[in-house]
C-alpha cells in the first residue's frame, strides 16, 4: 500500500499549492518576505508605530459551509472567513497585518478549493492584510468526499496610544450601527433547520426576497468594515469603543466594547430590518428574542462615539456606501443590553 490507496493524494497537493501561489502572493503587502511553500510565513513590522501592539483573533464560517457545499459555489465562504477574523481585530482599533487560513478536506478538490482560495485573497484585498500562508490537510475518512472546513487567523498593530479596549467609552456616548448585508456568517444552523423542516429548496424566491433565491441571499458573504473605519479613524472622527456583531447578536457583543460599570440601551426599530431577517422569522416562528440573541439583525458593526460626532459619523459611513444610524447610547450600568422598542 501507499499514502495515495489510503486516500491522500501527496501530488495534487504540491499541485494545488503552484494553482493558488499566484493568487496568494497578489494579496503581499511590502512587508511580506519570502513567498509560499516553507514552513512558515515571515512579515517585518511596518514604521510609523510609537509603541506597536500586536492584536490577533481567529474564527471560521461554520455551518454556512453545507450551504455552499449543497449550492456547490465557494468562492464567498473564503471572503466570509477573512471577514470574521479581521472585523474582530479592527475592534481594538488596530490594522491587520496577515492572515493564514486552515482548510481541511476529505478528498483534495482543486478546482473547488482554488475557489475557496479566490475567495480568501479577496477578503485580504479588501481588509488590506497579506495572505501570508496557510496549511491544506487532507484527511479521508475524518470529512466525507467534497466537503471541507475552513479556519482563519489574522494579526493586527495598533499604537498603545490609540488601543480601544473600553475604558474610552462614557455614560452619554450613542451607539452607531453599520449595516450588514445580510445573515454574514453566524445562525446557519437555525436557518438549515428551517430550511429543511418547513421543506424549502435553495432555489426558491419567496417574494420578501425581491425575486433572489433563499440561497443566493444566504451566501451573500460578509460585509468586511476595515477600510472605512480605519479611514474614519485616520480623519480625525474619535471613535470610543467597537463591536463586530457575529454569533449572539447584538446582546452578547455589543457590551464587549463597554468598559467597567457600562451598559448600552438601544432601540430595535431604529434601523431598517432586512428582508431576509422578517423571512426566517415568520418561516421559522421564531420570536423576537431568539432572532434577536443568534442574528445579527441587519447591523454588523457597531461604534461608539461622542453625541457630537453623530451626524458627522453617519455621513462619513453613508458617503462610503455603508448605511448607518443610531441605534442606542451608553448608560450606567454592568454591561448588559437593554432593548426598547
Amino acid at each position: 500500500m501507499d499514502y495515495k490507496e489510503a486516500g491522500v493524494d501527496v501530488e495534487a497537493g504540491r499541485a494545488f499549492v503552484s494553482r493558488i501561489r499566484d493568487t496568494v502572493n497578489s494579496t503581499h503587502r511590502p512587508e511580506v518576505l519570502g513567498g509560499i511553500g516553507g514552513f512558515s510565513g515571515f512579515f517585518s513590522l511596518p514604521g510609523g508605530f510609537q509603541e506597536p501592539i500586536l492584536v490577533s483573533g481567529t474564527d471560521g464560517v461554520g455551518t454556512k459551509l453545507k450551504l455552499a457545499r449543497e449550492l456547490d459555489r465557494h468562492d464567498t465562504v473564503g471572503i466570509d472567513l477573512v471577514a470574521m477574523c479581521v472585523n474582530d481585530v479592527l475592534t481594538s482599533g488596530a490594522q491587520p497585518l496577515f492572515f493564514l487560513d486552515y482548510l481541511a478536506t476529505g478528498k483534495l478538490n482543486s478546482e473547488q478549493l482554488e475557489a475557496v482560495v479566490i475567495g480568501i485573497a479577496a477578503g485580504c484585498k479588501q481588509a488590506g492584510c497579506a495572505l501570508l500562508g496557510g496549511e491544506t490537510a487532507e484527511m479521508p475518512g475524518f470529512y466525507q468526499a467534497g466537503d471541507y472546513d475552513l479556519a482563519g487567523f489574522c494579526v493586527g498593530i495598533v499604537d498603545r496610544s490609540k488601543l480601544l479596549d473600553g475604558s474610552r467609552v462614557k455614560v452619554g456616548d450613542v451607539a452607531v450601527g453599520l449595516a450588514s448585508s445580510g445573515v454574514h456568517s453566524n445562525g446557519f444552523s437555525l436557518v438549515r433547520k428551517i430550511s429543511s423542516a418547513r421543506g424549502f429548496d435553495w432555489s426558491c424566491q419567496p417574494e420578501k426576497l425581491g425575486g433572489k433565491s433563499l440561497g443566493e441571499v444566504l451566501l451573500t458573504p460578509t460585509t468586511i468594515y476595515v477600510k472605512p473605519v480605519l479611514e474614519a479613524l485616520e480623519s480625525g472622527l474619535e471613535i470610543h469603543g467597537m463591536a463586530h456583531i457575529t454569533g449572539g447578536g447584538l446582546p452578547e457583543n455589543l457590551p464587549r466594547c463597554l468598559g467597567a460599570d457600562r451598559a448600552v440601551k438601544i432601540n430595535i426599530n431604529s434601523w431598517p430590518r432586512l428582508p431576509i431577517f422578517e423571512w426566517i422569522a415568520g418561516a421559522g416562528e421564531v420570536s423576537e428574542t431568539d432572532m434577536l440573541n443568534t442574528f445579527n439583525m441587519g447591523i454588523g458593526f457597531v461604534l461608539l462615539v461622542d453625541r457630537s460626532a453623530v451626524d458627522r459619523t453617519v455621513q462619513f459611513f453613508e458617503s462610503r456606501g455603508i448605511n448607518s444610524c443610531e441605534i442606542g447610547e451608553v448608560i450606567d450600568g454592568n454591561g448588559e443590553l437593554i432593548v426598547e422598542s
